[in-house]
């Protein structure tokens, strides 16, 4: 063993618009131990599944063009890879989750929330 950390194997897809935030979150994620790749927009997303196959997703909804409930919902014709979704907007959880998101994350949140969210979904 190398004292590595279980995290650092796992890759987690980051879908986020808005450079602060993805800044914040990307920060966060390597701070524990995750390799994060990122995406803008909902297609750049489903293309980095495809290319990178990461082991989650973390999913903002509103993005400019597809939205992230179509990219969900694209993704779930295909893969059961783990999806968090993260919204400013509280009452886009229940949509989300029909959907086929694993968890429903509202902004603005701790990064403790998030890594605990990440590892309980990574365990399923």
């Amino acid at each position: 063993m190398n004292g590595k950390r279980m995290e650092d194997n796992n890759v987690v897809l980051l879908v986020e618009d808005e450079q602060r935030i993805l800044r914040f979150m990307s920060i966060s994620l390597k701070a524990a131990g995750y390799r994060v790749i990122t995406a803008t927009t909902g297609e750049q997303a489903l293309d980095l599944v495809q290319s990178e196959k990461p082991d989650i997703v973390l999913l903002d909804i509103f993005l400019p063009g597809m939205s992230g409930l179509e990219a969900l919902q694209k993704l779930r014709t295909y893969s059961q890879l783990p999806v968090i979704v993260i919204s400013a907007r509280d009452s886009m959880g229940q949509e989300a989750l029909a959907l086929g998101a694993n968890e429903f994350l509202a902004k603005p949140f701790k990064p403790e929330d998030l890594i605990q969210r990440i590892k309980a979904a990574l365990k399923k």
